[in-house]
């Protein structure tokens, strides 16, 4: 349980949701946590969006992250400096975050930060870990959460372990001060 005190602390500080979302279930998740934790949201878009509607998108996406592609994000004004906890969102494909997640690391060159990270998946979460370790060299990943498929749960669960994770970043938060 945190202290009252600690958590008046944590108001202070500046908390960011970053996430791309191809379906919707990152979106969905990633706006709940920012709910939650009273933090600003970036949504990463791309500049060109795969417009199939069939299961091309799928191909074209999976062939993305075979090539270790950077797809051109569309421009956004945030700082990353100016926030003391950045939480990352990715659906997982192929084991890995996605291309327009790649892109924001590539371009942000994160250092020294406090990250947590959240993921949604249809199958399995693969090595995702591994891959946010590597790409976030140098910065304190604090905590991380998968979802398997959140837009087909009860909203009440999603909720509910979103709350409870929440109050383990708080947690690691005001520990770590």
């Amino acid at each position: 349980m945190v202290h009252y005190e600690l958590v008046t602390e944590w108001k202070a500080l500046k908390s960011l949701v970053v996430y791309y979302s191809f379906e919707k279930n990152v979106k969905f998740v990633g706006d709940l946590i920012a709910k939650e934790l009273g933090a600003e949201i970036l949504e990463l878009k791309l500049e060109k969006e795969p417009k199939s509607k069939d299961y091309m998108k799928y191909y074209l996406g999976e062939k993305q992250v075979l090539m270790k592609t950077t797809p051109k994000l569309q421009p956004y004004q945030l700082k990353l400096k100016d926030f003391d906890l950045i939480i990352i969102g990715t659906p997982i494909w192929s084991g890995t975050f996605a291309p327009a997640i790649r892109t924001f690391l590539m371009q942000e060159k994160i250092e020294h930060k406090k990250i947590a990270l959240f993921y949604c998946f249809t199958v399995k979460r693969g090595r995702i870990s591994n891959h946010f370790k590597k790409a976030l060299k140098g910065n304190n990943i604090i905590s991380e959460i998968g979802f398997k498929e959140p837009l087909q749960e009860e909203l009440e669960l999603i909720q509910k372990r979103i709350k409870r994770w929440v109050q383990k970043l708080l947690n690691c938060m005001a520990t770590d001060k």
